[in-house]
């Protein structure tokens, strides 16, 4: 099963399993303690150029083309291998600062790892 929260809510124990942050940057304000995250594998995150053209006017569509094309590098394929394991061993949440995760980056890469 794989979840997708905000990273400022708080952690639910007997539901979150390993908690992943998938964003790039820390979330601003928010201590490393409070965050609980189990694992930060940065080859899966947006890149910097992405994140600032999608923010400069981008559209959702051609954002998730860019971002597919990104996890389709060596580096990222090798973590999305392993955090696929991490969901067929339990509970996996992926975190971001992001206001709605359904509407984020988060939702593709949680796709990409229930294909």
């Amino acid at each position: 099963m794989i979840r997708l929260r905000r990273v400022y809510d708080p952690p639910e124990p007997g539901a979150d399993g390993v908690r992943v942050l998938v964003d790039r940057l820390w979330p601003r304000g928010l201590a490393k303690e409070a965050a609980a995250v189990d694992e930060w594998p940065r080859a899966v995150t947006p890149s910097a150029e992405l994140r600032k053209w999608f923010h400069a006017g981008g559209s959702a569509g051609e954002f998730r083309e860019r971002y597919e094309a990104e996890l389709a590098g060596p580096g990222a394929v090798a973590e999305l291998d392993r955090l696929r394991l991490l969901a067929e061993a339990g509970p996996l949440t992926l975190l971001t600062a992001v206001k709605d995760p359904a509407t984020s980056h988060a939702a593709v890469l949680a796709d990409l790892l229930s294909a």
